[in-house]
């Protein structure tokens, strides 16, 4: 598929496209828009250090693995509540996000992103497609991600794809931490990313969750920066795929493998209850 890229001077306001997403509730169509957005944002610093202190990453000096999703986000917005775009954004369900941090992300301060979606393919609840965003600097490509959602209710033609993956290397616990009740509430003031079944038990209730879960970029950060010690800085690929929601608020524990250049993960909760899985390794 070509893209039509198209250029953006300055990032998109979000209260407008959360009004614009909050009133689009139907499905209008089966095949993904041609569209690509590009733009450049600034890295600004009292933002980076209130994501670092709600994650849990220390200040080293470079871009939490996970930060660029944060620069992206009104971007990501912008285009999927684009007219183009079939699917309401409000209800897509996040299954899986792989990063590649492609050179060690110090002293960013500008960079251009991209965003577009691409690979819609039929799942047995609906369909599934990729939310594909990257990140360059002066010197070229830096930072990319894709992040799998599903839109219940589509029907495409073909069998779904069988996407099962578990840990299969010896895991040991790392460490615990607790997702206290406002912490949708803190991740998205630092992130932007307002969706009501994270911020509170009331709000998440409205779209048929018992209580407000966490945000699923935010239990990946939380994992990345208990992992620090464990990963590498830069040519590093993480892939999680999201299981059960964490409620608020609730108690986790995370085990790894051994510290290398590759490696497993597992994030748990009560009774071995199974949040997250995931690996890491050497981009391809």
């Amino acid at each position: 598929m070509s893209i039509d890229w198209q250029a953006l001077d300055r990032e998109p306001g979000l209260p407008g496209l959360y009004l614009r997403a909050a009133t689009r509730r139907k499905i209008t169509g089966t095949t993904l828009p041609d569209l690509g957005l590009r733009c450049w944002v600034d890295v600004d610093g009292r933002r980076l250090a209130a994501y670092r202190n709600v994650c849990g990453f220390a200040d080293d000096g470079l871009l939490p693995p996970t930060y660029p999703h944060v620069l992206a986000f009104a971007l990501q917005m912008r285009l999927l509540t684009d007219k183009a775009f079939p699917f309401p954004l409000l209800g897509l369900i996040h299954l899986s996000n792989r990063l590649r941090v492609l050179r060690p992300m110090g002293g960013v301060s500008r960079a251009l992103v991209g965003v577009q979606v691409r690979n819609l393919q039929p799942h047995p609840k609906g369909a599934t497609f990729d939310l594909l965003t990257t990140l360059d600097d002066q010197l070229g490509p830096l930072w990319e991600a894709e992040s799998r959602m599903l839109c219940r209710g589509v029907k495409l033609e073909g069998e779904p794809q069988a996407s099962a993956w578990e840990p299969s290397l010896p895991l040991a616990e790392v460490a615990q931490w607790n997702a206290p009740a406002d912490i949708g509430r803190r991740y998205a003031r630092v992130s932007g990313d307002c969706n009501p079944i994270h911020l509170s038990g009331p709000s998440a209730k409205l779209f048929g969750f018992p209580s407000a879960i966490a945000h699923g970029l935010w239990n990946k950060a939380r994992t990345l920066a208990a992992l620090a010690d464990r990963l590498p800085k830069a040519n590093l690929e993480v892939t999680v795929h999201f299981r059960k929601p964490v409620r608020l608020p609730s108690g986790v524990t995370l085990l790894a493998s051994a510290a290398g250049s590759s490696g497993e993960l597992r994030l748990t909760g009560a009774a071995e209850l199974e949040h997250m899985v995931g690996d890491w390794r050497p981009v391809a």
